[in-house]
């Protein structure tokens, strides 16, 4: 008799057919468009793949062929994905708001065959660079709007291609059942980019041993099932949305709703009510920043309730979530809380079914990680990367904290290195780097040890993981004390006025900082003190806003001060940008983390007015709009002094 392993499913494609299977009637998919949600069970989920990809053998696609993938979360596009695994082709999903140029990189690199579109802006990007890609053949796009006086010639709609394939599934069927026959969990299952913080975007290659043993194995942490339900919202070209929406999804057989669009996003979030979450930190942050600014235009007894209710859930909320002891009369106030605040609260942000939720990606603000547990959200760290398939660590329920991203992952192993960096191994380690031997080696060891890049330390008594900082970013002061700017970047970003901070002082005698501010709640605040402003850049200026940010900066001064290893980090003088940190510019990757060389190489005018003492520097710099074109902005900037503290100082300033 066959080992009974052989018939666990290997591939994406044979997860599919065993839901198929097991949950034909249950719903796989649901997208809302028009206002209305729309539903495909796994079995009718299984006939518009399989269309599709006898589809893709009417224009030829061949084993190893890589079919780029272009636009917002839609489940056509996720059948897509699967199709071209079943045609033995490999999906590389690109961001959708990636510019022409970097689509051209990321389509000449793989060498992209086929291009599947979701609309005429995505195709219109893509004729735009086509003379520089001599290997593309055909098109494939989703939504027929704007695109009738286009030549068709290498151009086909989406249900077009399935129609194609329908009528030729009597001639292709055979080929396709060779295929699926011949996969293995070393065939490959996707291609995705990094997102490009410190060079050109690298092609991780994954196996589906990588991203089936994996999603299997942290289904299985957590315990999800099929009854979950999640909202797919993050860009498909991230390889969180791919292990969430695809390796996740088809290894539990749970339900993955799409949403109408970015600005329906938080409605339609609160209509499905996902039972599984998860989101980057700045997601989170942007959320809080909302809730606050609502406070801020509430009346004076709703402002009380909320604060007065909020102090109580810091203090018992994330003991009552781990099952800790908590007295009788705080559980009592802790319920009333909750009918009265914390409840409507979480309703309102789509949070009131969430049973594990989950933020990674950047270290999310301890401030930021405690409020929304205490509203009783399970909400909790892991710490991985594309090239592990995300999960390198994850936070046992009970064991939850904001200093640490937990302990390793089923199936991984972990070591620091003598410098600090972070190692690990596990099945879910990449295969490689595609057409780029030479990082593959720097990255992967022969024995399948991979270097994280990030520095930090495994706790003796609980063996979680606590990271410091990026290994490159962290650094000595002047004289000697640890340098870490996102310690102290996280602790700023808690205040719903400041969006972004970049932190510097590596080798210098003290920290300076850049900050963003927050145009929803700065102008929030705006409006409500009648102050007119006409642009970012003025309102970045105005006196009062840097007095706000000042007092911000100082409240986190005192914040780090007590900790004597990071003390040295407070910052001593700081800048208001006057533009924000955009992704088109270069400043950000398109996972929104900052691209700090860059920045320092841009900037670097700023920075050394931050160090010689000026009180204003006088800038000009260039912008990428919208349409593509350049432009630039002129600015004269003031600097601000901001107050620092002695180590262990106990000063805030609340008390001042």
């Amino acid at each position: 008799m066959a080992p009974a392993t052989q018939h666990i499913p290997q591939t994406i494609p044979q997860l599919l057919s065993r839901n198929v299977r097991q949950f034909p009637d249950k719903p796989a998919y649901r997208e809302k468009e028009f206002g209305i949600w729309q539903s495909w069970t796994w079995a009718e989920t299984a006939a518009e793949i399989d269309a599709l990809a006898l589809g893709f053998l009417t224009l030829g696609v061949a084993e190893g062929d890589h079919i780029a993938i272009i636009g917002r979360n839609r489940p056509y596009l996720y059948w897509a994905m699967v199709a071209a695994q079943k045609c033995g082709a490999v999906p590389v999903p690109l961001y959708q708001d990636a510019v022409a140029e970097e689509i051209a990189y990321v389509l000449d690199h793989c060498g992209a065959r086929f291009v599947i579109a979701q609309d005429q802006e995505q195709v219109d990007k893509v004729v735009e660079v086509q003379d520089r890609l001599p290997g593309m053949e055909h098109m494939i796009y989703l939504d027929p709007r704007g695109m009738r006086k286009y030549d068709h010639a290498k151009l086909t709609q989406y249900q077009d291609l399935q129609e194609k394939g329908r009528a030729a599934r009597a001639e292709f069927q055979p080929e396709i059942d060779r295929r699926l026959a011949t996969q293995t969990s070393d065939t490959t299952c996707v291609m995705l980019y990094t997102s490009g913080t410190t060079g050109r975007p690298k092609g991780v290659v994954l196996s589906n041993r990588n991203v089936v043993e994996t999603s299997r194995a942290s289904s299985e942490f957590d315990a999800l099932r099929p009854g979950d339900e999640i909202l797919a919202y993050l860009p498909m070209a991230w390889v969180g949305d791919f292990i969430f929406s695809i390796g996740q999804a088809y290894c539990t057989g749970f339900c993955v709703n799409c949403p109408e669009s970015p600005d329906t996003m938080h409605h339609d979030l609160r209509e499905i009510g996902p039972t599984y979450y998860f989101a980057p930190p700045r997601v989170f942050e942007t959320q809080l920043t909302n809730v606050m600014i609502r406070m801020e235009d509430a009346g004076r007894f709703k402002q009380w309730l909320f604060h007065h209710f909020m102090a109580h859930a810091k203090k018992v909320g994330p003991a009552l979530l781990d099952g800790k002891a908590v007295g009788a009369m705080d559980r009592l106030k802790y319920k009333l809380g909750e009918l009265m605040v914390y409840g409507p609260l979480k309703n309102t942000l789509g949070f009131s079914r969430v049973r594990v939720g989950y933020t990674a990606g950047e270290a999310i603000g301890p401030e930021i990680f405690d409020f929304y547990r205490s509203l009783g959200i399970n909400l909790k760290q892991l710490y991985g990367q594309t090239e592990a398939c995300v999960f390198i660590t994850q936070q046992p329920d009970g064991q939850v904290r904001s200093d640490t991203v937990g302990v390793a992952s089923p199936g991984v192993e972990l070591k620091i290195a003598e410098n600090g960096e972070v190692f690990y191994r596990s099945p879910g380690v990449f295969v490689e780097y595609f057409k780029n031997a030479e990082s593959t080696k720097d990255t992967k060891d022969g024995d399948g040890w991979v270097a994280t890049g990030d520095a930090g330390f495994i706790e003796e008594s609980s063996g979680h993981l606590r990271i410091i900082d990026r290994a490159k970013d962290v650094g000595k002061m002047a004289d000697g004390a640890l340098f870490a700017p996102k310690y102290v970047e996280n602790k700023l970003k808690f205040f719903p006025n400041i969006l972004e901070t970049v932190v510097f002082g590596n080798g210098k005698d003290r920290c300076t900082a850049f900050v963003n501010i927050d145009l929803t709640a700065v102008g929030n605040w705006a409006e409500r003190n009648n102050i007119a402003y006409a642009s970012y850049q003025e309102l970045a200026g105005h006196e009062q806003v840097l007095a706000t940010i000042k007092s911000h900066v100082e409240e986190v001064n005192a914040s780090v001060a007590q900790d004597p290893m990071l003390a040295g980090c407070q910052v001593h003088r700081f800048i208001v940008l006057h533009k924000q940190l955009d992704a088109d510019d270069g400043e950000l990757t398109r996972t929104q983390k900052v691209r700090r060389r860059i920045i320092e190489e841009k900037y670097g005018d700023l920075i050394r007015a931050l160090y010689d003492g000026s009180e204003t520097v006088y800038t000009e710099t260039e912008v990428t709009y919208e349409d593509g074109r350049k432009g630039s902005i002129k600015a004269t900037l003031r600097i601000c002094d901001a107050k620092t503290y002695p180590v262990g100082d106990s000063m805030n300033m609340a008390a001042e």
